[in-house]
């Protein structure tokens, strides 16, 4: 790829980005965007924009990002969680080791690689990549020994950063244990594969084991059931009606206006209902009322549930112990938070787990393998003079005006790319839903290790490979060869990750910042259908794609950084930029449902311990082609150093992140027992984990009568139907009501709503799960 194809490449994106950046700091302003843009603000602060025309807001402006530099960790940490400021220190720890590498690679490497060897140079815009590279280096140079040394401090610095980050996380994640308001995680334990016994229950399975084994410290239980979709809208229908057949003396409100919906594209109105006589209904009463055997369902107990402890202690000694010799059986584990239940994989049978974890593994497999076809299609646009003997359609487009290559070669595969990975998110994610997690955070975070595992094969790997294909050269053809075959590679493959790096870091970023899918919803939403904000639904942040595209342009800087340091440059604006778009959206945008933890910080230190054993690899091979041994006898050392300190980290830190201290966990049990803060906790956590949020008792409020049956649609409040109607009509009326006490219902919140409607309903989802359960549907 030619100079002047990355600039034209550079400046595409430059402009997306100025117009994106621009459009951003308009829109926010905009009082119909105040839900899209502070979402968590709205729902947790409830504040508001002024509604009144002000000129400013038509006006770009980058106050934004002062804002969001303002904030400080403490700040991010209240309001968006451990898992932000995690996800945070990842772009600074980025920013801190990379400007270093770039002031050392740019000013130090790249002018040995520019005249490496003796050629005539012509004008950089007319120049190949392939000059900047280490490929420009003559063989058994004398200045291969500064890339040693480079190495040397790029690798010292990075596990240097990368332990005081550590250390910083694991101190935060204590603190995140002694915060103000108790987690009733902390005194749960989620117990499953239990035992069926014929003649006792579940529930009283799980009392008598617990009470025999851990009599000093078990408090109460609450058992899981297996219900599906359908039988939740049952047991929410059961409940109403019910509630609904007690109250016989009440009628429906008919004076209830329809609410009419217009389009503002057609223009035509539709009703929202249409109350029928209550006459009609009358009479059917009989054949439509439920027997209690119809509605009589018990939900059947799964062998799953939730183990109450009186301290925190209790708890943290029953989650890690083996409870009996079969490790299938009792099986527990420390309980998620109470919002970070994912309540569909709970009852799911133990024992099918690792047979669901297998299955998904290989199906991951597969959707990795068949991503090399487009991924080796894409590669090969960047090397069109590759590509013409096996397409000979590229003819005639390397015949167009030289600006079409440039476009071809510098952005287009890019695109193509970007566009497929828009799959690849979605899919791992349902990977991992069946795996069974029984969290929202262990599914999104096993999420974010395939898609990781993904981006590294396919986008880095994969984009190697193809290019040694178009090449002709067997890459796996001697396994030990392996790091040779990349040094020889990878620095031709630079012009493609360079314009990934535009592409997918500097576009996505902006295209991040201006929520695209979030402002055409929040448009068809208001606009279109005329219905009202959803004031609940506010997104929780993506970490399943957002850390993992951090951590590959990590690997793609610290793999090229020695190679090809013009990449250096371009990723220090991502991580800058990055910096500033990211704490705006989690201080604005998002809303933090749950919280892991810190949880994602083993996965970041690991990725980039993998990035400096890889670089340090490839730079081994690369001395080796260019028979430099005195540079690749001093990076076999760093090697060994580097997995020295991974190993050291994993003793010192991990353990931090896998369990909580029972030094701490003690302290606080005897500090809230001393204050006497342990009852009022005993006492929240029956209502901890509900199951059913939405099956709760509604009190529901008797009704007087407004109107008469004749008056179905009628609104009026005056008029012989109204109050202001004869005293012969009001008498009927009351005559009527004393002889035939009305049999519908009216809600104070849903007035005009018949309770023979929902009987049928109730009968129709009964008659389904009754064929269901015979095997007839």
């Amino acid at each position: 790829m030619k100079i002047s194809a990355l600039l034209t490449s550079a400046g595409i994106n430059i402009g997306l980005c100025v117009l994106f950046l621009s459009l951003y700091s308009v829109l926010r302003k905009q009082p119909a965007n105040v839900r899209v843009y502070f979402g968590r603000r709205i729902s947790e602060e409830h504040s508001r924009l002024r509604e009144a025309f002000i000129l400013e807001r038509f006006v770009p402006s980058t106050g934004w990002i002062v804002k969001a530099l303002r904030y400080t960790e403490e700040e991010l940490l209240a309001a968006a969680g451990l898992d932000a400021v995690a996800f945070n220190r990842m772009l600074v720890f980025s920013i801190r080791i990379f400007s270093l590498a770039a002031l050392l690679c740019v000013f130090g490497i790249l002018p040995l690689h520019y005249y490496g060897k003796n050629i005539l140079h012509s004008r950089i815009p007319s120049e190949d990549l392939d000059i900047f590279t280490i490929g420009n280096v003559e063989v058994r140079s004398r200045w291969l020994w500064v890339h040693c040394l480079v190495l040397y401090i790029i690798s010292g610095v990075a596990c240097i950063l990368l332990y005081l980050e550590y250390r910083h996380i694991a101190r935060l994640r204590l603190l995140h244990l002694k915060r103000a308001t108790p987690n009733p995680g902390q005194f749960t334990v989620l117990v499953r594969g239990i035992p069926k016994i014929t003649k006792e229950s579940c529930s009283s399975a799980v009392d008598d084991f617990f009470t025999k084994y851990h009599g000093s410290s078990y408090l109460f239980h609450q058992v899981v059931y297996k219900v599906g979709k359908v039988q939740k809208i049952m047991t929410g229908a059961k409940k109403a009606c019910r509630k609904l057949k007690h109250f016989t003396d009440t009628t429906v409100d008919q004076s209830c206006k329809a609410i009419t919906y217009r389009c503002c594209l057609c223009g035509a109105s539709s009703n929202s209902f249409h109350l029928l006589p209550t006459d009609e209904v009358v009479p059917s009463r009989g054949k439509a009322d439920l027997d209690d055997s119809s509605l009589n369902m018990d939900n059947e107990e799964c062998a799953a549930a939730f183990v109450f402890f009186k301290t925190r202690y209790g708890a943290l000694v029953a989650s890690d112990v083996l409870q009996t010799s079969n490790p299938t059986k009792w099986v527990t584990d420390p309980a998620p938070e109470p919002n970070d239940v994912y309540w569909s994989n709970i009852w799911l049978p133990y024992k099918q787990l690792w047979i669901r974890r297998i299955a998904t593994l290989l199906g991951s497999i597969v959707f990795m393998l068949l991503f090399l076809a487009p991924v080796t299609f894409i590669n090969g646009l960047s090397q069109l003079d590759q590509l013409q003997k096996r397409l000979p359609f590229l003819n005639g487009i390397l015949k167009q005006p030289h600006h079409m290559v440039q476009l071809i070669t510098g952005y287009l595969p890019s695109v193509i790319l970007q566009i497929f990975l828009y799959s690849v998110a979605p899919i791992m994610m349902l990977f991992s839903t069946l795996e069974g997690p029984v969290s929202h955070s262990e599914r999104k975070r096993s999420a974010c290790c395939k898609v990781l595992y993904f981006l590294i094969w396919n986008v880095f790997f994969v984009n190697v490979v193809s290019g040694t294909v178009l090449k002709q050269l067997d890459f796996f053809s001697s396994p030990k060869d392996i790091p040779v075959q990349l040094a020889k590679v990878i620095p031709g493959q630079a012009s493609f990750f360079i314009t990934y790096v535009l592409t997918s870091g500097w576009a996505s970023l902006s295209s991040e910042l201006m929520q695209l899918f979030g402002l055409i919803y929040n448009f068809i939403r208001k606009y279109v259908l005329r219905m009202k904000e959803d004031t609940e639904f506010v997104p929780s942040f993506p970490y399943h794609t957002e850390v993992p595209k951090v951590l590959l342009f990590g690997l793609l800087g610290f793999t090229c950084s020695v190679l090809a340091p013009l990449i250096l440059p371009f990723l220090l604006v991502y991580f800058f930029l990055g910096y500033v778009v990211y704490r705006n959206q989690l201080l604005n945008v998002y809303r933090t449902r749950y919280d892991t933890g810190g949880l994602y910080w083993p996965i970041i230190h690991n990725t980039v311990i993998f990035s400096l054993v890889l670089t340090q690899i490839i730079c081994l091979g690369v001395f080796g082609l260019k028979v430099s041994p005195v540079a690749a006898g001093f990076t076999i050392p760093l090697i060994i150093f580097t997995l020295l300190f991974n190993q050291y980290c994993r003793t010192r830190l991990l353990p931090l992140f896998s369990t909580f201290p029972a030094q701490n966990l003690i302290d606080m049990d005897r500090e809230d027992e001393l204050s006497g803060r342990m009852e009022h906790i005993h006492q929240r956590l029956h209502t901890a984990y509900c199951q059913f949020p939405d099956s709760e008792d509604i009190q529901l409020e008797e009704i007087r009568t407004v109107g008469n049956d004749e008056d179905v649609g009628g609104c009026s409040s005056g008029g012989s139907n109204g109050k202001g109607g004869s005293d012969e009509s009001n008498g009927k009326e009351t005559l009527q009501e004393q002889q035939q006490p009305r049999r519908d219902l009216s809600h104070p919140t849903l007035k005009g709503l018949p309770v023979s409607r929902l009987q049928n309903a109730v009968r129709c989802v009964t008659f389904l799960i009754r064929l269901q359960k015979r095997g007839l549907s």
